[in-house]
Order: structure tokens, then C-alpha cells, then sequence
């Protein structure tokens, strides 16, 4: 499959717009780590949405030894349809062993 250009509603062609899940995670890790300064570990959700995409990336808050003592974190990530990162919080802080208690 080829890139496809989609038009926006100002006039200006879609060209230069992520078209591959990929290239969003990898927006998304980019502009993340350069807002934050924190290692991205994974991205744990991804779901687009009508404005963009919506991610929830999973970083290394503080790196301990042994690793599974390390602080990760869950972000809620969201680009536009350009790729651009226009927000992000962090709604999760935990240690790289310890299981969720559902």
C-alpha cells in the first residue's frame, strides 16, 4: 500500500501526516521523551480518534537496581492528524514488578 495523500479542511494536502500506526507510536515516543526527558518503555494502547490518535505510553520514571524496582509510569498520550503531540498527563505511577490489583 502506498502513501496516500488525504486533503484537509484548509486546502493543504495530508502528505506529510503519519499513515502507518507505527509512524504515530514513533511520533508519539519522539515528542514525548523531548517534552519529558523520560525513556519511553511501550506503548501499552493506541486508538484513533476523529481529531488524531490517542495513546497510552508506558515510561521509566526512575531507573533503580535491581530493574524490577524501577519507577514506571502510564502517560495519556494524544497527536492530531498531523502527528503532533497536543497533550499528555500522566495517569499511573508504579514499580516495574508489581502486577495491577483488579
Amino acid at each position: 500500500m502506498t502513501n496516500s495523500t488525504r486533503q484537509s479542511g484548509d486546502g493543504d494536502t495530508g502528505a506529510d501526516r503519519p499513515s502507518k500506526a507505527i509512524d504515530v507510536m514513533r511520533a508519539a515516543r519522539d515528542q514525548l521523551t523531548e517534552f519529558t526527558g523520560m525513556q519511553v518503555e511501550s506503548v501499552s494502547s493506541f486508538a484513533r480518534t476523529d481529531d488524531g490518535w490517542e495513546l497510552a505510553v508506558e515510561v521509566v520514571e526512575l531507573a533503580r537496581i535491581p530493574d524490577t524496582t524501577s519507577l514506571l509510569a502510564t502517560y495519556e498520550v494524544a497527536l492530531d492528524l498531523d502527528g503532533e503531540l497536543t497533550t499528555y498527563r500522566r495517569v499511573r505511577r508504579y514499580e516495574r514488578g508489581r502486577a495491577d490489583s483488579s
